[in-house]
């Protein structure tokens, strides 16, 4: 039976300038804040927890964009919420054991080394499409509804 992991990202957009993370551990590169849907959480309050834990910033007034799935080679099925916030509190944290947290440019966000699938999210966050599904079955070919 296939494991399901349910995970989230938040694109928090301020004027043109966007909060990125360049993580350190797995994924590597740089990408929006997120993580995993603890048991018992809702996606939504798992997004901002995840928020506040990797910048130290409250978040408000998320919309969702949409979500990225892909089946993995190892039986295991990926969904990734995504969110856009425009709104937030608090102190930025610079870092964490994640990686450095920066705000950066929109523009130039496609110049930093992203993290895998990052151009998918990207394309589901810029766009009006509400999925993207992914399978190795397919060479890895995404398919945006």
């Amino acid at each position: 039976m296939a494991k399901i992991v349910m995970t989230n990202m938040v694109m928090l957009e301020v004027a043109d300038r966007l909060l990125v993370i360049d993580r350190i551990k797995r994924f590597k590169g740089v990408a929006f804040p997120g993580g995993k849907v603890e048991a018992g959480e809702s996606i939504y309050d798992s997004a901002v927890r995840e928020f506040r834990e990797e910048t130290g910033l409250f978040l408000s007034n998320l919309k969702c964009k949409g979500f990225y799935y892909w089946e993995g080679e190892d039986d295991f099925k990926y969904f990734v919420y995504l969110y856009k916030a425009k709104e937030y509190s608090g102190e930025l944290r610079i870092a964490t054991d994640e990686g450095k947290v920066y705000w950066i440019e929109k523009n130039l966000l496609r110049n930093c080394t992203l993290a895998p699938h990052m151009d998918e999210y990207l394309r589901v966050f810029e766009n009006d499409y509400s999925e993207c599904f992914c399978t190795y079955k397919d060479g890895y070919i995404p398919h945006y509804r």
